[in-house]
């Protein structure tokens, strides 16, 4: 089941060029990764829940050069979070849709990733990840101590 946007990826010629347009609108870079499989190295910048990727290729023959080479440096893909990205691939393929990969395949920081075809998806790449780490459940609220919780006890009887 699709759970949020993960990531938007953006094809570009230079990492070390391009980030410096977000780290100047106070972004970081959070990490640089190269997928030798794939001849891209990767750029991960947190936007809120979500991460902008920038996709530099490694190799002239790689899907990112020749998406530069066709054109041009822009929105390559939309990568939406995953918890499943089998079951979304079967749920894709039985409803007809054109997927790219025989199978998902391992993606940047080991993620199980799989991509639709633009012809099924309204003129956009789409990318579906699952992340190899399950989600670390969020911390439960805390609430207000009760009348007398975390107080010491000086020994000294409270007055009533």
């Amino acid at each position: 089941m699709i759970e949020r946007i993960e990531h938007v990826g953006i094809a570009v010629r230079s990492i070390a060029e391009a980030r410096q347009l977000y780290e100047a609108m106070g972004l970081h870079v959070e990490a640089v990764e190269e997928v030798p499989h794939e001849g891209v190295r990767v750029a991960l910048i947190p936007c809120g829940e979500s991460h902008i990727e920038l996709l530099e290729p490694t190799t002239d023959d790689s899907p990112i050069a020749k998406f530069l080479e066709k054109r041009g440096p822009g929105l390559h893909h939309l990568c939406l979070a995953s918890d499943d990205v089998r079951a979304d691939d079967a749920r894709l393929r039985a409803g007809g849709f054109q997927v790219l990969r025989p199978e998902p395949t391992r993606g940047a920081g080991g993620c199980w990733v799989q991509f639709v075809h633009p012809r099924s998806a309204g003129g956009v790449l789409l990318e579906l990840s699952e992340s190899p780490h399950p989600p670390t459940p969020s911390p439960a609220p805390s609430l207000p101590p009760s009348p007398g919780e975390g107080e010491r006890d000086s020994g000294v009887p409270r007055a009533s």
